[in-house]
């Protein structure tokens, strides 16, 4: 791939306790001032001018902080909007080792990127783009494709914070891995390769073609491997052969039990717990009729076709269930229902949407709530969304106004195991999930300006990977100072 090493590496910078920046502190992104030109050779003309406000060379900086306090209390700022008895239970997940503390570090990098080199070039961003954020489900068609699969945080906001943080969790699940340091720079090299070859293939197709192009799990397996000697990618193919059997029969075989001719949620608390069951909610029947409301209001988010499907089914008991790592808290439910009859079940998740961490930096959404925002990105930056996916809202028994998006629980959805990846296994998924990137800022942004400014030398590849180096040392830190409030009873683990 010619991945050179013409370019020294930079010297990990650690700064001392003093020499913080305020979280915050630094002023807003502007995206709104980035004007598309007319014609592509213009397009490319502004693409290669912002190397002026960016150069290549100066995304590889980043001066490690040491002892970031004010870093953990943008979690704790976070943690305040969610269910306070699931905070503890969050904390405990995020502390299992540095990558997971990394997944749910959204914010914290967002506000340090906000202190990096920006270009200026829009794209609908997923807001938090590391690798345990992409995988496979099945398509309308019926075929099993490889995308992006997590959206709370998508907003409009510069490229290339995406791209530095699939990175950077590229070199930071290496680490975890026992993967040598080598191995490690060649495979997010490789990453960053592929984002930049793939961004100018699609500046240079017709944008509908662009638009229409996707990964199909089974074709890119059989390619990888025909390159690779025939090594056989077990871990993207156990995830597929899983994923082909995740659907709603699954999730209601595993997660309710039938009881007087109706599907009943089983009851696993805190993972998994019946409304009926939540001390926490005053008023049960209260609690009942806020998800009638919540599935009455998404009902009406869905087009004609799909409201048509969703009312042949019939509404059988909802549960409060904890998903994620760093989304843990925020407020989820499941709801199962039946068509046909007993056997043709449905599981709907409806997840509270909050502010982005976009949007405390790059605007506020157009849109008139977050559930519609986590929608319509969705939409913009997969290349094929789940037919009953929606929006809806209610009143809380605060009296606050929640925002929810709705989906199906399981329509073929296949995580990665990323815990016991090989080299060639994260090679070759951090290639995939590159190429899927690539793809939603294609379709959202200015590819034609985004691969002009890359240039056709590996100068970007080369000062990402020393990047993903030193913020793989940043979150290190930030990790142990994490572990430590925890130790210390500072911060509440379940």
């Amino acid at each position: 791939m010619g991945l050179r090493r013409h370019i020294p590496r930079v010297t990990v910078v650690r700064m001392s306790e003093e020499d913080h920046l305020t979280p915050a502190a630094n002023p807003p992104i502007d995206m709104t001032s980035w004007r598309q030109a007319d014609t592509p050779r213009e397009r490319a003309c502004a693409g290669f001018t912002a190397r002026d406000k960016a150069p290549l060379s100066s995304h590889a900086v980043w001066r490690v902080r040491e002892g970031r306090r004010e870093a953990i209390a943008l979690l704790e700022e976070q943690s305040a909007t969610r269910v306070p008895d699931l905070v503890p239970l969050r904390y405990k997940r995020m502390s299992a080792s540095a990558f997971t503390f990394y997944r749910g570090t959204a914010l914290i990098m967002t506000n340090d990127l906000v202190s990096t080199p920006v270009t200026g070039i829009p794209v609908q961003c997923v807001g938090d783009a590391h690798i345990g954020n992409f995988g496979m489900f099945r398509s309308p068609s019926a075929r099993l494709v490889f995308d992006i699969n997590d959206f709370d945080e998508t907003a409009i906001g510069p490229w290339e914070w995406d791209l530095k943080r699939l990175a950077v969790s590229v070199e930071i699940c290496g680490r975890a891995n026992g993967i040598k340091e080598k191995a490690r720079r060649a495979a997010v090299m490789r990453c960053v390769h592929t984002y930049r070859e793939r961004i100018k293939q699609f500046s240079e197709m017709d944008y509908l073609d662009a638009w229409y192009d996707h990964i199909d799990v089974t074709e890119t397996l059989d390619r990888f491997e025909k390159t690779q000697s025939g090594k056989r990618n077990r871990t993207l193919r156990d995830a597929a052969a899983k994923a082909a059997v995740r659907d709603s029969d699954a999730a209601a075989a595993k997660l309710t039990y039938l009881e007087g001719g109706k599907l009943r949620f089983r009851s696993d608390p805190p993972e998994l717990a019946p409304i009926n069951e939540l001390q926490d909610y005053a008023d049960i029947e209260a609690l009942q009729a806020r998800i009638d409301t919540l599935l009455g209001h998404y009902r009406h988010s869905l087009y004609e076709d799909r409201r048509h499907v969703f009312d042949h089914y019939r509404y059988h008991d909802s549960a409060r269930k904890v998903v994620g790592v760093g989304s843990v808290g925020q407020r989820a439910w499941v709801a199962v229902f039946t068509g046909r009859d007993i056997d043709d079940p449905l599981m709907l998740q409806m997840k509270e949407a909050t502010y982005s961490v976009l949007e405390h930096y790059c605007g506020a959404s157009p849109y008139a709530t977050h559930g519609e925002r986590v929608v319509q990105g969705q939409k913009l930056i997969q290349s094929t969304a789940d037919v009953l996916l929606g929006w809806s809202s209610f009143i809380a028994e605060d009296g606050r106004k929640r925002d929810y998006y709705v989906r199906q629980l399981w329509n073929g959805k296949g995580s990665i195991d990323i815990d016991d990846l090989n080299e060639m296994e994260l090679s070759d998924l951090g290639r995939m999930c590159a190429r899927c990137l690539a793809h939603a800022h294609a379709r959202t942004g200015d590819s034609i300006a985004i691969a002009n400014y890359l240039g056709g030398s590996d100068e970007f590849d080369q000062a990402i990977a020393t990047f993903a180096v030193s913020y793989a040392e940043q979150n290190d830190e930030d990790y142990a100072v994490f572990r430590k409030l925890i130790e210390s009873g500072e911060l509440p683990c379940a």
